[in-house]
């Protein structure tokens, strides 16, 4: 790597740090303002706030890595034009696409940190604020819940305990609507909190289980002597929840598996059936990730790689570039919502990022005899908006 391509690394890979650090930031602000109730409502510590929010941190940071990289690559062209470095190198018989050079090694670090975070970190981190969560929820249940009220614990979970005699609840009332097919209510004479195996149950003594059938219109009623309920079952998925007493371990949703668990999965397990098609869906999700910078970062290369002036148009280049990487991002969170039901639009996700390779390579090699016919192609959609602009400044 000689000067000039360090030099045009040093710039790109500045920008892209700096707009990384600062939208990460101002999401993960935004995002940290809404557990606030853990301290204000649940009673946890200013520790216990800061790890449920920091572990969301690994999931912005794989969404806006990409998007960084190409504001990067936007800025990092748009000063060398500006600064006529461009022109310059131009002029010394550098050809465009041998600039991608020093963009080319910035795009590979980022598609490793986004590859890391989507198959390693990220579902490690969701693992890990699940069983935090149920941790929360356990402490919540038996030491911030006063006795004689009616708190929502989750979406549709409501409990309330008459009074507190040493570590036990008295009078358990617990209705769980998550499931609006089969709402259940749990009444118990007692109960207390307990760990196992690292997790927390809500062991339920001389009660009975209540559930009805919306589907059927049939109403069943169980008795029980003693009874375990998995708290995780309170942290919003209504198939975390232990069976009849036996303190099943909870049930990972896909995203809380680890990339292995995902490739190797046992078809056999009963979670599995029911949500094959988010299984599907996160796995190809993580595998596809590291191809998103690669896409907008060449997106941007040809739209402005190339030495212009600003009456060539390049304020709309820009434009259409990031129109272009907003759609193909729209486009990808498409496919990947239609590959919980389809298996064909699972391949959308790849395809889409190696079709904006291929057309951004295509661009950057042969733009000369390509652009024009790309002109007269989008002239239709582009000129009333030239129009447009025209008469605003006018105006």
């Amino acid at each position: 790597m000689n000067r000039l391509d360090r030099y045009i690394l040093k710039t790109a890979a500045g920008a892209a740090i700096v707009l990384l650090l600062g939208l990460t930031g101002v999401i993960w602000v935004t995002q940290a303002l809404r557990e606030v109730d853990l301290i204000t409502g649940k009673g946890q510590t200013v520790l216990i706030f800061l790890t449920v929010t920091l572990l969301s941190l690994p999931a912005l940071v794989a969404g806006i890595a990409p998007v960084a990289l190409f504001m990067s690559t936007l800025y990092t062209l748009n000063k060398l034009n500006g600064d006529s470095e461009l022109i310059v190198m131009n002029a010394a018989g550098i050809a465009p696409h041998r600039v991608t050079r020093p963009f080319l090694v910035l795009t590979v670090a980022t598609a490793v940190v986004v590859a890391w975070m989507t198959v390693s970190v990220m579902p490690a981190s969701f693992r890990m604020l699940r069983d935090l969560i149920t941790l929360i929820r356990a402490d919540f249940v038996t030491n911030v819940v006063k006795e004689g009220q009616f708190v929502s614990l989750d979406s549709g979970v409501t409990f309330h305990y008459r009074e507190k005699v040493g570590d036990s609840l008295v009078g358990i009332f617990m209705q769980d609507r998550r499931d609006p097919t089969q709402p259940s209510i749990y009444l118990a004479e007692r109960g207390r909190t307990v760990e196992a195996e690292g997790q927390s149950f809500l062991m339920l003594e001389k009660g009975t289980i209540q559930r009805e059938a919306k589907n059927t219109n049939t109403t069943s009623i169980i008795s029980f002597e003693r009874y375990a309920l998995n708290l995780s079952a309170l942290t919003g998925d209504p198939t975390g929840g232990a069976g009849e007493g036996d303190g099943d371990k909870v049930v990972y949703k896909p995203r809380e598996r680890s990339t292995w668990e995902l490739i190797n999965q046992n078809p056999n397990e009963a979670y599995y059936k029911i949500q094959e098609g988010r299984f599907r869906a996160e796995l190809h999700n993580r595998l596809s990730a590291p191809l998103y910078p690669f896409a907008f970062m060449l997106i941007a290369f040809a739209a402005i790689g190339e030495a212009r002036t600003t009456r060539q148009g390049r304020a709309l280049a820009i434009q259409a570039a990031i129109m272009i990487v907003g759609a193909t991002r729209i486009a990808a969170y498409a496919a990947w919502t239609a590959s919980v039901r389809s298996p064909v639009a699972a391949a959308m996700l790849y395809i889409l990022p190696l079709l904006a390779i291929i057309l951004a390579v295509a661009l950057i090699y042969y733009g000369e005899r390509l652009r024009p016919v790309l002109a007269r192609m989008t002239a239709p959609l582009t000129l009333p908006l030239v129009n447009l602009a025209a008469r605003f400044r006018r105006a």
